[in-house]
Parts: C-alpha cells; sequence; structure tokens
C-alpha cells in the first residue's frame, strides 16, 4: 500500500500555497514533478482535486475533504518523527525548576544532583520556596507540589505521596494525656505552623479544625523539635516526624481521623510535545521516588 502516499505531500503543499510553483519550491523539486505527481493522485483517486487556470488554483470541494486529512496524517507523521529524533537527544540547556524548601532540600535536591551528573551539558536552577510560582510568567520547566493541585492549565503528573501524622511525645502524652476524639484538641497545646487550623478526616469528609497554642512558627523542623522536647502536639508530614515514629520518640494520635495520604505532583506548562530535558527529568523523579514511595 505504500503507492497510496504518492502525491500526498505534494497535493497538501499545492493546496497551501494555492500554487504549483509554491509548492515545488517548497518541497525542492520541480514544478513537472509536482504536477505529475497530483495527476497521478487525481487519477488513482477518480476524482478532480483542483481547478487550475492560468492565473489560479484552488481546491475542489472533494480536494477540501481529501484537504484535511491528509494534514491530520501528515501532523502525526511529521509528530512522530520529531519524537523519534528527541529520543536519541541529550538533555541539555537551562533548566528551571522549583519545589517547596523542606521536601525539595530532603527529598528532590539529591535527585537533581543524581540528575546532573548523569547530564553534565544541562545546567539546572533549583529554586526551593514554599511560595506559588506562576510557571509560564516566570519561565519555569517544572514545579514539585504537595497536595490537592488547583485547577489549571498545567500538566501533572504525580511522583510520590505524603502522610499527615498527629503526633506528640510520650513524655507529653503522659503529663496531659492522649486525645481520643477531635473535640479533645481543645484541652491540648497544638502547635501551629503556616495556618491555624489542622486537616482531618471525619465521616468521610475533610475537616480543617481550628487550633491553638503556644508556639506558632512556619518551620517544620522548629514544630518537630518543639514537640520532641514535650512542648505540645504537632500535625507534620511523614517526611519531617517518621524516623521520630520509627523510633518511638514521637507517637501518633488520633490515627482514626487521618486523612488520606497527598499526592506530591509534578506539574509543567503544556506543550504538544515535551522537551527531552524535561521529559527526561519526569521519568527520573517518577522512577526514584516510586521506589521510595512504597
Amino acid at each position: 500500500m505504500m503507492f497510496a502516499w504518492v502525491g500526498v505531500t505534494e497535493f497538501v503543499a499545492v493546496a497551501e500555497t494555492e500554487s504549483f510553483t509554491q509548492a515545488a519550491k517548497r518541497l525542492g523539486i520541480s514544478t513537472a514533478q509536482v504536477s505529475r505527481q497530483i495527476s497521478a493522485l487525481e487519477a488513482r483517486l477518480a476524482t478532480k482535486l483542483f481547478y487550475r487556470t492560468t492565473r489560479k488554483v484552488s481546491v475542489t470541494e472533494s480536494g477540501q475533504i481529501y484537504f484535511q486529512h491528509c494534514r491530520q496524517v501528515l501532523d502525526g507523521l511529521e509528530e512522530a518523527e520529531r519524537i523519534v529524533t528527541n529520543l536519541q537527544m541529550a538533555p541539555r540547556g537551562k533548566l528551571r525548576i522549583t519545589a517547596p524548601v523542606t521536601y525539595g532540600e530532603k527529598t528532590i535536591a539529591p535527585l537533581i544532583n543524581d540528575f546532573v551528573l548523569r547530564y553534565p551539558e544541562l545546567q539546572v536552577e533549583l529554586n526551593l520556596t514554599n511560595l506559588t510560582l506562576d510557571l509560564v510568567e516566570q519561565g519555569y520547566d517544572m514545579a514539585v507540589r504537595m497536595g490537592t493541585l488547583e485547577n489549571s492549565s498545567l500538566m501533572a503528573k504525580r511522583l510520590a505521596s505524603r502522610t499527615q501524622y498527629v503526633c506528640a511525645s510520650p513524655q507529653y502524652l503522659g503529663n496531659r494525656g492522649t486525645p481520643q476524639s477531635l473535640i479533645d484538641l481543645e484541652s491540648h497545646n497544638c502547635l501551629q505552623g503556616n495556618h491555624d487550623y489542622w486537616r482531618f478526616q471525619e465521616n468521610n469528609k475533610t475537616r480543617n479544625l481550628r487550633i491553638k497554642g503556644s508556639l506558632v512558627c512556619g518551620s517544620g523542623w522548629a514544630l518537630l523539635d518543639a514537640a520532641l522536647k514535650g512542648v505540645g502536639i504537632v500535625q507534620l508530614p511523614d517526611y519531617y516526624v517518621q524516623p521520630s515514629l520509627d523510633s518511638g520518640q514521637l507517637i501518633a494520635v488520633l490515627t482514626q481521623y487521618q486523612q488520606p495520604d497527598e499526592g506530591i505532583w509534578a506539574v509543567y506548562p503544556h506543550n504538544r510535545h515535551l522537551s527531552p530535558k524535561v521529559r527526561f527529568l519526569l521519568d527520573h523523579l517518577t522512577q526514584s521516588l516510586a521506589s521510595t514511595d512504597n
């Protein structure tokens, strides 16, 4: 069936330029060759594709229908060629990434460093910030974000998950008692981070519960230290508290109200085809984090 392609490229070029001469220049062949291919195509299809005059070439009704389908096919072939070509290309150039501070320092930065070692032609800029940056406006290739994503035009891929724990030291619980229900938190010293509420799951619904205590601090590490020293109860993600939970320095409480695990996402601007540097980084992060998320 290879004969079916004969004349298609020439036909599309003539339809788009409305000129056999211009189509020949675009394709780098003679006008006579374009004319022969179009005539052969019309003969095979048994239909007239163009109206020809000495001054103008225009597409017939049948030609318009044929053109729409041929253009889609050629677009698909061009895209396939770009994909295959890019598969052979090593990532290079500048790559700008943003990620939350703590998770970025602990998890993302080491993976980025491994990536840079593997592809030395890359120049990577990693901005660790808890601000939600506009990737398109500020020129970032990718962001790592936590939790529920806002609706946007960005593409997203789940990389891993995180678990939020409410926990306290054995010393604190021994002195103040262990909360058994959410209302019990009213009589406890709840260490506050960037928000004055904690998030729970109650009756299959998310509940934001206002909390109060003797310490307000935007640093998760500072809140962890306070909890370890028995100052109060804290709600923090697993990457802060998991080692202390495993060692018994902290004890998880109210686990019956614990929210389902939240997503950790890679988000990136929507493109028809990802550049090699973004696609390779996305694959690297996905594979690396999948091995630690199980």
